[in-house]
């Protein structure tokens, strides 16, 4: 299809930073915006930034922003002639690409057939084959038989990788390193493959040990032009999910660029692609580079392109969409510099990256980086969505510049009131590994311990802040908050008990001047000079080093971030000790977060001893399972399969049994 077709009024089938990034490139080319949203984002900042906004539903079970019948029916209401997908939901959904073709709505992505051609993964690897694209070896059958599976990995030999044929993401993906682990794997992937996709159908391909993940971007039009962007890779996983990426890899050199980069355009061309799509691949040590998959849409990582290349790849997305040619020829595109960028996540990396939810009381996006994000103080954090919130974006004219600027921008970052995972990505940033360039997928499992190390010393100093902070509210809650204004009060110390990070901690702070304090921590005090508090941010010496933190504080509760680590700090001196909430061990398993059921696996009277599975949640695209906080017998569930469920919410009751180890 050659002819035009212009388009006046975009619908961003999407929500945060994403669907802000569309409309700003949008409305920088003269287009008029819609947003949609689910009622859990009704004050969310993109549904303010659109011209119109349509409300399609409940976000759960309703699922909202994957009905494609109310996407339509919202294009329809305002007008819309066009429909960015963004990325995850229905970007990359076939059906929703035929909807919009059935409609006369233009979809800014590539065909209904090319989306189908490169979703199955199984089908993609066949096409590939046939278009003479390096692959892994493999099988993608039709027989999906476990017993025919199994003999199927025994012949390309362990480790084998497990893939979900529609999967992406991580999910439904298992590494098996030996035969006897193969069937329960096989199981877990094809039930959360089933759980998420609606298809339990597998691959198997040879896995290769530590790889680099490498992508190429790749872009095309409907009049025969097809180009490469370069690589990004994408090696610094958790989950099989990428948290930090980059371009160019320091991996990749400008030979093996140009072949990675012809392979990738020949496989485009080869489904008759158009519009912006990237094409994976597993490089080794050796720079062999071997197919993974393609996928049909613009990617999270995106902005690295960008920086290095000085384009901008919605524009481009739009402009293909709309019926032009592509703006450069592929001897036309230039590399400068290398540019980086961090994935900010609601994720407790320390309790296996749990997806966290909840109000984010204070946001402050650092200025001397690109940060794509839709919050702002206050803003809510829903568990129903991925948990990526934000995305850090450094260039420079080298790697180890960009990365300083990065690690930088990343520490100035103020997200206080929603577990986030800054400081492991700081961590991240500055391991000797990754400042080598030496990081591979194997980087986070290889490095975990260090990447989650406590500093004790930096906890040490944050607990004394705190106490400080809340022995001022506690003393003189009408205080002017600056220098200057610091009344005087009695010497007595005064006794504080603190829950620090879900620990208890007990201290003593004594005012000894009119900016002086005293703080005792385990029989030890430390001289704390008040330099400045403002309602925001303290800045204070300890020990005689000068540092200044941002806070919030919400009724007893206070948020503080200080050596790059952000903290939560709860004031119980005048709580009861006994406080409500079963102990650990009771038989009580609550939900560890807000989520989905998507299996119960024991019933009523049954058996069970510490540690077994019961339950599984999924929340913000990963699976959790729930075990046995002691052995002894079910006495109570209270939730099934599709229900959803609040963190904390009582799911299985077990009666412990006293002749049974309860350690699990």
């Amino acid at each position: 299809m050659s002819k035009a077709t212009p388009f006046s009024r975009l619908l961003v089938a999407n929500r945060g930073e994403i669907a802000l990034r569309v409309m700003r490139s949008a409305r920088g080319l003269g287009y008029r915006t819609v947003a949609v949203y689910s009622t859990a984002d009704a004050d969310a900042a993109h549904v303010a930034a659109a011209d119109r906004a349509v409300c399609i539903g409940e976000p759960l079970p309703a699922q909202s922003y994957l009905r494609i019948e109310a996407i339509m029916a919202a294009a329809r209401a305002t007008g819309a002639d066009a429909i960015h997908p963004g990325y995850g939901f229905l970007a990359e959904n076939a059906d929703f690409a035929a909807a919009c073709r059935e409609a006369g709505i233009v979809f800014v992505g590539p065909s209904p057939e090319a989306i189908r051609a490169m979703g199955d993964k199984a089908g993609a690897k066949r096409l590939m084959l046939e278009a003479g694209v390096p692959c892994i070896p493999g099988y993608q059958g039709e027989d999906q038989g476990a017993e025919h599976l199994a003999a199927e990995a025994e012949r390309i030999g362990y480790p084998v990788m497990i893939k979900a044929t529609a999967g992406g993401g991580g999910r439904g993906m298992r590494l098996v390193r030996e035969a006897g682990a193969f069937a329960d794997l096989l199981r877990s992937a094809q039930s959360e493959a089933k759980n998420a996709f609606g298809d339990a159908t597998v691959i198997l391909e040879r896995a290769i040990v530590e790889p680099r993940h490498i992508e190429i971007q790749v872009f095309a039009d409907r009049h025969g032009n097809a180009v490469h962007l370069g690589e990004r890779d994408c090696s610094v996983q958790r989950r099989h999910q990428k948290l930090i990426e980059e371009a160019p890899s320091p991996a990749v050199d400008a030979a093996l660029r140009a072949r990675m980069g012809e392979a990738a355009v020949a496989a485009a061309r080869a489904i008759g692609y158009e519009g912006a799509g990237t094409l994976e691949f597993l490089l080794d040590r050796e720079g062999g580079f071997f197919f993974m998959e393609m996928n049909t849409r613009l990617q999270v990582e995106h902005p690295v392109t960008e920086a290095i290349t000085g384009l901008d790849l919605v524009e481009w997305q739009l402009r293909v969409a709309a019926g032009e040619r592509l703006p450069l020829a592929q001897d036309d595109i230039r590399f400068c510099g290398h540019a980086i960028e961090v994935r900010l996540c609601a994720e407790d990396a320390a309790q296996g990256f749990m997806p966290q939810s909840g109000t984010m009381h204070r946001w402050q996006a650092a200025g001397n980086i690109r940060t794509d994000h839709a919050l702002r103080p206050g803003a809510e954090i829903p568990p129903y969505y991925d948990s990526m919130i934000a995305k850090l974006v450094a260039h420079g004219a080298t790697r180890e510049e960009a990365r300083r600027k990065l690690a930088l921008g990343l520490d100035d970052t103020v997200a206080l009131g929603v577990t986030t995972n800054q400081a492991f990505l700081s961590r991240c940033l500055g391991h000797p590994g990754f400042v080598a360039g030496e990081a591979t997928t194997a980087f986070i499992g290889r490095n975990e311990a260090a990447l989650l190390a406590v500093d004790e010393a930096a906890r040490r100093r944050a607990v004394l802040a705190a106490a400080w902070l809340l022995h001022r509210t506690q003393c003189a809650p009408g205080d002017p908050a600056h220098r200057g204004q610091t009344r005087l009060f009695s010497r007595l110390p005064v006794g504080l008990d603190l829950e620090f990070d879900g620990e208890r901690v007990s201290l003593r702070v004594a005012q000894t001047g009119e900016h002086d304090f005293a703080v005792e921590l385990e029989e030890r005090v430390h001289g704390l000079t008040a330099v400045e508090v403002l309602p925001e941010s303290a800045r204070f010496v300890l020990d005689g080093v000068m540092e200044s933190v941002p806070f919030v504080r919400e009724g007893a509760v206070l948020h503080l971030r200080c050596g790059g680590v952000a903290h939560k700090v709860e004031d119980l001196t005048r709580t009861p000790a006994a406080r409500a909430g079963g102990a650990a061990g009771d038989g009580r398993v609550k939900a560890a977060m807000n989520g989905r059921v998507v299996a119960v696996e024991v019933r009523i009277g049954e058996s069970v001893d510490a540690g077994k599975p019961l339950l599984t949640l999924e929340a913000m695209k990963m699976e959790h399972v729930h075990a046995a906080d002691v052995a002894g017998s079910v006495k109570a569930v209270h939730a099934t399969m599709g229900d959803q469920v609040a963190a904390g919410q009582i799911l299985i009751e077990i009666e412990p049994d006293a002749g049974k180890g309860n350690q699990p």
